[in-house]
């Protein structure tokens, strides 16, 4: 089993960047693919990125291209989701999950997820 738990949300103005980590308990972080959703209020959560379980591959939500980047580090068992020229539809609470394929973009394709990190994009 993996719990994980995310860090590093807040309130930024348009235009900001923000970095998003997600910390991984357990022995096997590098086992899994892992993804990023977010969920705005009154919608559907929706994928945003994923990454394999070595980081040589990643996947991107067509809304977040070029400007979002995942990655992560297996010594340390974390995720990143470095966030850059922010939108105001950029809010939502961001999630990370694992265990999916890294080009799965449906939530039912991940085992695990976190409590979620609150990304508020001023205009």
């Amino acid at each position: 089993q993996v719990q994980l738990v995310e860090s590093g949300g807040g309130l930024v103005q348009a235009g900001g960047s923000l970095r998003l980590s997600c910390a991984a308990s357990g022995r096997t972080f590098g086992n899994y693919a892992m993804g990023w959703f977010r969920q705005a209020p009154g919608k559907e959560r929706e994928f945003v990125a994923s990454i394999s379980r070595n980081g040589d591959i990643t996947y991107y939500a067509n809304s977040v291209k070029g400007r979002f980047t995942v990655s992560r580090d297996n010594a340390k068992n974390t995720v990143y989701l470095q966030m850059n020229s922010l939108k105001p539809e950029d809010t939502a609470v961001y999630y990370c999950a694992a265990g999916g394929r890294v080009y799965a973009t449906s939530t039912t394709a991940y085992d695990y997820w976190g409590q979620g990190t609150q990304v508020t994009v001023s205009s």
